[in-house]
């Protein structure tokens, strides 16, 4: 739906500037996930009272806002 808790978090995360998240990123290595993509599914997880990795990466296959 429109007005989903996971679009609401998508728009709030979107309007932090990149350079908040890229500023502390030295390089090197693997090309990492998008550390906005990231924070989108934590705080989401967050929001749905999900504070484990293991339940997150889980939510993150198998539910469909997660995967949005």
């Amino acid at each position: 739906p429109p007005r989903h808790v996971v679009r609401v978090v998508n728009e709030a995360i979107d309007r932090i500037p990149d350079a908040t998240f890229e500023a502390p990123y030295v390089g090197g290595g693997r090309p990492p996930y998008h550390p906005k993509m990231l924070t989108k599914v934590i705080v989401y997880a967050y929001t749905q009272r999900i504070y484990s990795s293991r339940q997150i990466a889980k939510a993150v296959r198998e539910q469909v806002p997660f995967m949005w």
